[in-house]
């Protein structure tokens, strides 16, 4: 038996309710209501004490929003976890789950046991995702070139649903050509997105290298060079200035002589480490801690660039793709501590300037600078970005696509309602509503599109049934169309994560046989009693 605690802060009484079917309803329709942002709507929430924020990412505004009730909030949790590992799928998995429960709700309440339901409905998961594997077509790795068309497609196909659908040939070609030129691992942190403001989406650029943005500078910075071949770059953890001395610091001395051989001690330590840096043969010094005026113009003496401030990120991954380790000191800057690339530089990008590390040898690296206007919209295109990096991987990792637009699904559909009609008993109208569930995606693509969904999924139903395995919607002509063959493509693992997410989610919800929950108390005081001064508990005369 699993249970649900709920206490609700100021009250010690704790109820109980059943059947969950009460819970359900209400709920439901919360969570019906959070995923209707994509594709074409945009989302902007408004609360009393904040301002407004807008969204057109399925994703960022189910992790944003707050729950009030444990439905949604599980429906929420579950459609947060598919994309971390995935990459793209939050909407379908909401909309799935909810558009489950919806159907499941009827059977709840004339009194269908939850484990016969979800006995059904995890039958149901695990025939529509060997339907998957069976009807996916795989991709001819062998052939590079025709590898790279499909990957661009898919790339293509997870932007048709974000802001950035009107470019996304643009985008595509960019997202596939950051994928390739990682190595094996394809490790996603590998993968830098700077943001730059102004100018037009298309003013994008992909860097092979590492980039990121000028760190704050002293005076002598401007005689530095900026271009160097070939450099050694050395990366450090180290403070490169004077520091005043802290608060309540007291050094007395008896003379000019003692206070003067202090001052020169502190100088010399600072001149001893930059002597040590320049010694070990390094051009390029980036240090994650300040690098202050007298070492930005000792560096500019010597034909140095240096650059303090650095974040850790950008410093670790210029260590992972240049080679060398981050020092704490400066005591052993031998030649395997020190990074190196084919060529740094510092750019012009807009408003800001960038250094650029080209031709990284010990791991293949890029960075995408976003150029747009609002700081809001370049944001939504790097989570555009992501969820098409994380497909573009995907999609190399595991070999298969299907065609997307709801053509899967209605194949699915009716795969699943022609299997229902050849078993009995109650599983056949479970799984008959599995299948009518899954038909929530191309109805929602309509919705948003704004076609007449009926006619829509009445021509699918139609053409599925003459054998039209691939037909989906076709939102530029408001019609239905062959998606596999218009190039609407996406890895078959996003559909089945989607499936098997969303049925565990609305099977979790089913199993909860009670709910304890501890109401608000609606008076100001503790419960059972008139607060404190009333002897036993007698209200005060008036």
């Amino acid at each position: 038996m699993v249970s649900e605690l709920h206490c609700s802060h100021g009250s010690g009484v704790w109820t109980r309710e059943h059947p969950p079917s009460t819970e359900l309803t209400p709920e439901h329709a919360a969570a019906v209501d959070v995923n209707i942002v994509e594709p074409f709507l945009f989302l902007e929430l408004r609360t009393p004490r904040s301002q407004p924020e807008s969204w057109g990412s399925g994703a960022c505004c189910v992790a944003n929003l707050v729950f009030q009730g444990s439905t949604p909030a599980r429906v929420s949790r579950v459609t947060q976890d598919g994309p971390l590992w995935v990459g793209d799928g939050t909407t379908s998995v909401t909309l799935l789950a909810a558009e489950f429960l919806k159907q499941l709700k009827s059977y709840v309440e004339e009194g269908l046991h939850p484990q016969t339901i979800i006995r059904a409905f995890r039958t149901a998961t695990n025939l529509a995702v060997n339907k998957i594997k069976e009807i996916a077509v795989p991709v001819k790795k062998d052939d590079k070139q025709e590898q790279r068309q499909l990957l661009e497609k898919c790339a293509a196909t997870a932007l048709n649903s974000k802001l950035i659908a009107g470019q996304k040939e643009f985008f595509s070609k960019m997202v596939v050509d950051a994928v390739m030129s990682l190595d094996e691992l394809l490790s996603l942190k590998m993968i830098g997105i700077k943001k730059v403001q102004g100018g037009a989406l298309e003013d994008s650029q992909l860097i092979s290298g590492v980039a990121f943005k000028k760190t704050f500078s002293y005076a002598g910075f401007e005689m530095q060079p900026k271009r160097y071949d070939n450099p050694k770059i050395a990366l450090l953890n180290v403070e490169l200035e004077l520091k005043a001395e802290k608060d309540n610091a007291e050094v007395r001395v008896k003379s000019v002589e003692d206070y003067q051989a202090i001052v020169d001690a502190e100088w010399n330590i600072l001149y001893d480490k930059l002597e040590k840096i320049y010694q070990s043969g390094a051009k390029v010094v980036l240090s994650k801690l300040p690098i202050g005026d007298v070492a930005t113009q000792y560096f500019a003496d010597r034909d140095l660039f240096c650059a303090g401030r650095v974040q850790e990120e950008d410093l670790r991954r210029t260590m992972m793709a240049c080679g060398g380790s981050i020092q704490t000191s400066v005591g052993a800057l031998t030649d395997d501590v020190l990074g190196q690339c084919e060529l740094f530089e510092e750019v012009q990008v807009g408003g800001e300037r960038y250094n650029f590390f080209k031709g990284c040898p010990k791991a293949k690296t890029c960075t995408i600078i976003l150029r747009g206007g609002a700081e809001q919209f370049t944001e939504e295109t790097e989570r555009s970005l992501h969820d098409a990096i994380m497909i573009v991987r995907r999609a190399i990792k595991n070999d298969s696509v299907v065609a997307g637009g709801g053509a899967i699904e209605m194949e699915l559909s009716k795969y699943l309602r022609d299997y229902s009609r050849t078993i009995p008993g109650k599983q056949q109208l479970l799984i008959g509503a599995y299948a009518k569930a899954l038909e929530i995606i191309p109805r929602q693509l309509c919705d948003n599109a704004g076609f007449d969904a009926t006619n829509i999924l009445n021509k699918l139903r139609a053409k599925h049934a003459q054998g039209g395995m691939w037909y989906g919607v076709d939102i530029n002509n408001e019609d239905i169309a062959d998606n596999f063959t218009s190039c609407v493509w996406e890895p078959s693992i996003v559909r089945i994560n989607a499936l098997t997410a969303a049925s565990e989610a609305a099977c979790l919800i089913l199993s909860v046989d009670e709910t304890i929950k501890n109401p608000r108390s609606s008076v100001d005081g503790p419960p059972g009693g008139a607060g404190r001064g009333r002897g036993r508990g007698r209200p005060h005369a008036h």
